[in-house]
């Protein structure tokens, strides 16, 4: 998870819908909601330690007559959350950097869409090979990219802390900005999908369990570590940022197209070292998309090793002397390749299939929560686990459901209010489109030969 790398290339959003104190208080809001969510899947996640993770989850927790069903389409959509994932991680990198081209070179460089996009195919090929030929290293380097992690976090705090302007308090905490709605807590929900954003994935570990000594243990440690190291350092960069922004138009009018450039050009007092501190969010992004990559392959494989995806024989075969889901790795590198380049003719369309990434992820989360409750709400026995959340669980979940429904309904609603057709968020219709899809498949072909993981083990014993 990377929290506050995530707020910085996406604040623009949230800055104006909301303003900065709508940002602020919406992220301590999305902090603890995430929180208890993550919390939610972690304890499923020690009982149940796979791959498939939210789509097992719900085959093994929903009521058994529509176990078959709901799990094979929280498949789909786990899925297709973490194709889009890589997408975003490797996109926004090339973003940045043609961002960076733009800031070093405002006289003689001519921005086109497909500069970017190209750059985003370069970063997803590079990462695609290192996972299939180099995935040995996978452990070093997910160790080198946590000390980044860190290191690049106190690298771009402690200028901005020393060299940037401080605004007012006033300024922070009490300043919220409506783009038109006539409604500041309606500006700020909308700017919420920006610090929501920055907590997807939380799952992401998941999803790397069979590759895990002991599972059980270490696998939610890992997931309540994450929440809680990133939320918090997310919050001191976002403090931070809020102080020593300056002017908030000047920052949302950056030719760069990111807010973030144009503070550390105003903060630094030089291109150089505005490049150098963005560079640093460059790196982070490739980090991303590696690792989401890592990730995304796993659950493609044990998808199509439960028989849920087409070609589901091939993408789930490991090749010999693999270790690893290749044929994974490659649907993952060309999907993402593919959704890079519709940005080459629609900016527009490109952010509405981003933005069903994160739909698809929280309707998982709200299923495989869901069914969790509702066996606590039947008083039904649970499998045993080695993080309980014990006489606080179903209070946990649900207030995790409750703060998921709030963010699953904002994810569709448009930037701005009135807007015209080619602005209109069409998440809704991309995300039915994509379950219609799964229906068709389900029907002429799944429902031969898909039972969900569970029945499989009920017919191997």
């Amino acid at each position: 998870m990377s929290t506050w790398e995530a707020l910085l290339g996406t604040i623009a959003l949230a800055l104006g819908n909301g303003g900065p104190s709508g940002l602020l208080y919406t992220y301590l809001v999305a902090y603890a909601g995430f929180t208890l969510t993550v919390a939610s899947l972690a304890e499923m996640a020690s009982m149940a330690p796979t791959s498939g993770g939210q789509y097992h989850w719900v085959s093994e927790f929903a009521p058994r007559n529509i176990q078959k069903q709901v799990s094979y389409f929280i498949g789909w959509l786990s899925v297709l959350g973490y194709l889009i994932g890589v997408t975003i991680s490797s996109f926004l990198a090339g973003a940045i950097i043609q961002g960076l081209i733009v800031l070093n070179n405002p006289e003689t460089y001519i921005y086109e869409r497909w500069h970017g996009t190209m750059i985003a195919i370069c970063i997803t090929v590079c990462i695609a090979i290192f996972n299939i030929f180099l995935a040995n290293h996978l452990p070093l380097v997910e160790g080198v990219i946590l000390i980044l992690h860190f290191a690049g976090w106190i690298a771009i705090v402690v200028p901005l802390w020393v060299l940037g302007p401080r605004t007012p308090h006033s300024g922070v905490w009490n300043t919220f900005l409506d783009a038109g709605w006539n409604n500041e807590g309606l500006a700020c929900m909308i700017g919420f999908i920006t610090s929501a954003g920055s907590f997807a994935g939380g799952d992401a570990a998941a999803h790397m369990a069979e590759e895990i000594k002991n599972a059980p243990k270490i696998l939610p440690r890992a997931m309540m570590w994450t929440i809680v190291a990133n939320g918090g350092m997310g919050f001191i960069m976002l403090v931070t940022f809020l102080y020593t922004m300056g002017d908030v138009e000047a920052a949302l009018a950056s030719p760069t197209g990111f807010p973030i450039i144009e503070v550390f050009r105003n903060v630094t007092g030089s291109t150089g070292g505005a490049t150098a501190l963005t560079s640093i969010l460059v790196v982070a992004g490739i980090a991303g998309s590696l690792t989401a990559m890592a990730g995304t392959s796993r659950q493609i494989f044990a998808f199509a090793r439960d028989k849920g995806l087409p070609a589901n024989q091939w993408i789930s075969r490991v090749p010999p002397g693999y270790d690893i889901p290749v044929n994974g790795v490659i649907v993952s590198a060309l999907i993402a390749c593919i959704l890079h380049c519709i940005n080459i003719g629609s900016a527009i369309a490109f952010n509405i299939i981003l933005s069903i990434g994160a739909v698809s992820l929280l309707t998982s989360y709200i299923v495989s929560v869901g069914c969790i409750t509702w066996r606590r709400l039947k008083g039904m026995p649970l499998l045993e686990t080695k993080f309980s959340l014990g006489r606080w669980g179903l209070a946990v979940n649900l207030a995790s459901l409750a703060f998921l429904a709030v963010v699953l309904i904002f994810s569709f609603f448009p930037p701005i209010p009135n807007p015209p057709a080619e602005s209109m968020n069409w998440a809704i219709v991309v995300y039915v489109a994509v379950l219609g899809f799964a229906g068709i498949y389900y029907v002429i072909s799944a429902r031969h030969h898909y039972d969900g993981p569970i029945e499989y083990t009920r017919k191997s014993e």
